[in-house]
């Protein structure tokens, strides 16, 4: 028996400090615990258990609907369709490599490519966001998907919902199209508009009406709480707790009721893809009331915004940056031409009012005009003799309006094509509206360091030279001329109204000035000037030598001006070669602006094809179907005989 078993009452003394020493500790270690288990269960035991219970519990986020764009009558424009993708949930996912196969099989998409996009978004966004793999899915699909589901954890098919454009590519530029918001997006919109929230995940309007009134169509997202499993899935319980999260419901964006009538639009985008011997025009065309709504708006060639709305390939994407028409540009608005002889009834108000000439005047109109060492062709080789005003507008006659030039000088050209809004933004509710250029003598000097020089007046005289405008400005001067005087601030929106059909505000026609009326320093243009060039304009379509004179409405007369605007400069011997012999980069573009009745309109139409060598056969005709249109549907009675094709 060893001395510790069989010792002295002595040395067993000897521990019994050390077993104290460990009784303390032990009592102390014991309260510890205890003490820690109390502050745990009574103390924070209930936060403790919501947190637990939280993390069965899922949020989604419910996206608002956005706002319906609706014509002036009523009609839907665009909307909301209900929808299916198929996501994956990083955290969840346990074999990514055989999930990845399965859905590939489904959706007809390569492993790799899903396997990639996941790990993609696992890096740039963490694992507990869900990764969209496919939007915009088939009823088959879901449904093959639901099969395959219950093997795979974090593979998830979400109802959502999907921006739709029942008229496809037509309008696709001023509607505009939406996509995913960038990161660089949501520092910028937090910052201008601090009364929403943006997050990474959020569909925002990317060009167009969509952009623009993103802030009133986006609508407020909502929240739903589920339970889950801990893979994630749904849980099938009859009394889920949500441990007193509140769910709320997203609330609708608000309706935009446009100015757009719906058939004016389809026949816009039906002239411009005219099968003639020119066939479907490149270029833009846009539709005005008298006070400035907007009724139409057309750019060829364009693109669909439903391609953008499920998510755009990247092949598709590089198609439309490369096309060298550029289908993305809204043209009416973003591209800035020189408006050829469409310039020439401002320069012929220029002359009247300044007293140049008089409606009588009679100027001699050759061929050519030499002015210092250069010749100044017309058009036309034989030129058109004494003709005056009216007749000058109606034949487009070059060498009459360089006389004019000569005569005003380039700073009073300015003066009167500023009053109308040359070279200025016409102020639309619209994103990348660029001014044009409306040149004085100032302006050469302070760009160049050169003094204007007087040879340059005629050519700008007769819309070429420095001069560049857009066609929505040549649409608002040309109805300022039918009107008499009115200039209009154009607009596209008439008004808001909510879910339940109740407008939340409305938008009236705002005249920008009245040209008839004299302004501060004295300016204006007398009403019979207006009415002289009016009439040449009505020749235009309606006299014998008037160069749209094939392109009538029956019944009602329009006035108009044709234009020709040359992309490049040729030489003398070039000039009167076949533009259609040409490459098509060197062929001139053709305008047509005209508006209806002649005597005051209603509806102002102005056509801008590119490349078609002229305005008569290039825009002449598209305008001339538009017009129809227009009193086709508010005023039959007005035209004498059924639409014929001409």
């Amino acid at each position: 028996m060893s001395s510790f078993v069989s010792g002295s009452e002595e040395s067993t003394k000897e521990f019994k400090g050390r077993f104290k020493v460990l009784y303390l500790a032990v009592i102390i270690a014991s309260s510890i615990v205890l003490a820690r288990l109390w502050y745990l269960q009574i103390i924070q035991g209930q936060e403790l258990r919501d947190y637990s219970e939280k993390n069965r519990v899922k949020e989604t986020k419910i996206v608002a609907p956005r706002g319906f764009f609706l014509d002036r009558n009523g009609e839907v424009l665009v909307q909301n369709l209900p929808g299916f993708s198929v996501t994956i949930s990083p955290q969840y996912t346990i074999k990514l490599e055989q999930t990845a196969e399965e859905v590939g099989k489904v959706l007809n998409l390569p492993k790799e490519e899903i396997i990639k996009t996941v790990k993609e978004s696992r890096y740039r966004n963490g694992p507990f966001r869900p990764v969209p793999i496919r939007e915009n899915l088939s009823l088959d699909e879901v449904f093959k998907l639901k099969l395959i589901r219950l093997k795979h954890p974090g593979l998830n098919i979400q109802k959502n919902i999907v921006r739709n454009y029942p008229l496809g590519a037509n309008g696709a530029q001023i509607f505009g199209y939406v996509g995913e918001i960038s990161k660089n997006q949501i520092q910028f919109l937090n910052k201008k508009y601090t009364d929403i929230r943006f997050e990474q995940g959020d569909i925002i309007g990317k060009s167009g009406i969509e952009e623009v009134w993103e802030p009133s169509v986006r609508g407020v997202p909502g929240i739903t709480f589920v339970e889950v499993d801990a893979k994630g899935r749904e849980a099938t319980t009859d009394t889920p707790s949500f441990l007193g999260l509140k769910a709320f419901k997203a609330k609708p964006g608000s309706n935009l009721v446009l100015t757009l009538d719906k058939d004016i639009q389809i026949a816009a985008q039906t002239a411009m893809n005219r099968d003639d011997k020119i066939g479907p025009r490149i270029g833009s065309l846009v539709a005005i009331k008298n006070n400035g709504e907007i009724l139409a708006w057309v750019n060829s060639p364009s693109f669909d915004p439903n391609e953008f709305s499920t998510g755009i390939s990247n092949e598709l994407w590089e198609k439309l940056i490369n096309d060298p028409f550029k289908p993305l540009r809204n043209k009416v608005i973003q591209d800035h031409y020189a408006p050829g002889s469409t310039f020439k009834p401002i320069i012929a108000l220029a002359a009247l009012q300044e007293k140049v000439i008089t409606p009588s005047t009679i100027v001699y109109s050759p061929g050519f005009i030499k002015f210092g060492r250069r010749m100044y062709h017309d058009h036309t080789k034989h030129g058109h003799g004494n003709i005056n005003v009216i007749h000058a507008i109606e034949r487009s006659s070059n060498v009459f309006f360089y006389k004019m030039g000569i005569s005003l000088g380039i700073d009073k050209m300015f003066e009167y094509a500023s009053a109308f809004g040359i070279g200025q933004k016409t102020g639309i509710n619209l994103s990348n509206e660029v001014p044009g250029l409306m040149p004085n003598s100032e302006w050469k000097k302070r760009q160049y360091g050169e003094e204007w020089q007087p040879g340059e007046n005629l050519s700008n005289a007769i819309g070429q030279g420095f001069v560049l405008t857009t066609p929505l400005q040549m649409a608002l001067a040309f109805n300022a001329i039918g009107t008499e005087g009115k200039l209009y601030k154009p607009f596209i929106v008439k008004k808001l109204t909510n879910h339940n059909d109740e407008i939340i505000k409305e938008f009236e026609p705002q005249l920008a000035r009245d040209l008839s009326i004299a302004d501060e320093n004295g300016f204006k243009i007398d009403k019979e000037n207006f009415k002289t060039v009016k009439e040449g304009m009505r020749l235009v379509s309606n006299g014998e030598r008037g160069t749209a004179r094939w392109y009538k409405v029956p019944g009602i007369e329009m006035a108009g001006k044709t234009g020709t605007a040359q992309v490049r400069s040729f030489s003398a011997d070039q000039i009167y070669e076949k533009c259609n012999e040409r490459s098509i980069e060197e062929r001139h573009h053709g305008w047509f602006i005209a508006f209806a009745p002649a005597d005051y309109p209603e509806i102002t139409v102005a056509v801008l094809a590119e490349h078609a060598c002229a305005g008569s056969s290039g825009g002449a005709p598209v305008a001339r179907d538009v017009i129809r249109a227009y009193f086709e549907k508010y005023h039959p009675e007005k035209l004498k005989v059924k639409r014929s094709s001409i």
